[in-house]
């Protein structure tokens, strides 16, 4: 055969095609990242504008073990066991304390103070006792605590004419008020007050001191014959026209008035500190005995008193 017989013209043919389909999971990846990033921009957000304490609870729940968000129990660290959140009944009961924010004592004492605050808003509303004095009942909430005031007016006063005899409505009202004040734990004071008018009836050793002090313990004694508990009551005193509801009018019948404190219990521990006594003072150094005969000048004599004779 001849070499041209022999030889084989091969042609190649190129034909342009358009991209074929390469599939969505692109589409996948790309939607989780921004599915990702959006979580991420909130997540940044709501750390934004959370307070101290809530952050510091979303914290403390990210540190949960699993064990204890499903079945709380005891601190792990105070198991045996050699696997974190274990212990000798990993199943039940034994775990890591839920520290979530948990409210202080001081918000505890409050919120008490605010709902016995509505139930006595609500008594004087609905109680035919009250309801003719709601007027001369005010209700608050001070740095000290709970403040239930009883002010005078000149047609239904509290107390006898410069007297500390209670009257029957003021007797009344505080017989009803005690039993009320034992749901709570907390203490409380009484304060009698008097306007500016200078007490005269011819006893000169008796004033406005005298009759504010009378008239707070007065009182107390309707509180107590009407259910307050012993050991209920920690302070009673008078400060006379020292200190005016009215300060504008010092002779207005309203700075005469009874004030009944329920104490929060910052304000009772105070108190309790400040009249500590034998904590706070070393009784040596305040004992009635007289002092060694040596300890005193040559030219001193030593007299044993005798003491006074009861005045009426």
């Amino acid at each position: 055969m001849s070499a041209a017989k022999e030889s084989r013209i091969v042609v190649k043919k190129v034909i342009n095609v358009a991209a074929g389909h390469h599939g969505g999971g692109w589409k996948i990846a790309y939607a989780d990242f921004m599915t990702a990033m959006f979580a991420c921009f909130l997540v940044m957000w709501l750390l934004a504008v959370a307070t101290p304490k809530q952050r510091e609870g979303i914290a403390e729940h990210f540190k949960m073990p699993l064990k204890v968000a499903l079945a709380g129990g005891e601190r792990s660290s105070m198991s045996d066991s050699m696997i974190p959140g274990g212990g000798a009944d990993p199943m039940r009961v034994q775990g890591e304390v839920n520290n979530a924010e948990t409210p202080s004592e001081d918000e505890i004492d409050a919120q008490r103070l605010a709902s016995m605050k509505e139930r006595l808003d609500k008594m004087l509303e609905s109680s035919p006792v009250f309801k003719q004095f709601r007027s001369q009942i005010l209700i608050d909430i001070t740095n000290e605590g709970l403040r239930l005031q009883i002010v005078d007016n000149e047609r239904s006063p509290m107390f006898d004419l410069a007297s500390a005899k209670v009257v029957p409505h003021m007797r009344a009202i505080l017989r009803e008020i005690g039993p009320m004040l034992n749901d709570l734990p907390n203490k409380i004071t009484l304060t009698g007050h008097t306007d500016a008018f200078n007490y005269t009836n011819g006893d000169r050793a008796y004033g406005n001191w005298e009759l504010s002090a009378d008239r707070a313990n007065a009182s107390r004694r309707e509180l107590m014959t009407g259910g307050l508990a012993d050991g209920k009551v920690m302070r009673v005193i008078g400060v006379a026209d020292t200190m005016h509801l009215d300060k504008a009018d010092p002779r207005n019948p309203i700075n005469r008035r009874i004030s009944v404190i329920l104490l929060n219990h910052r304000t009772q521990a105070q108190i309790e500190r400040e009249n500590a006594g034998a904590n706070s003072l070393d009784l040596k150094k305040v004992s009635p005995t007289a002092a060694p005969a040596s300890s005193l000048p040559a030219n001193v004599k030593t007299v044993a008193l005798q003491p006074a004779s009861p005045t009426k």
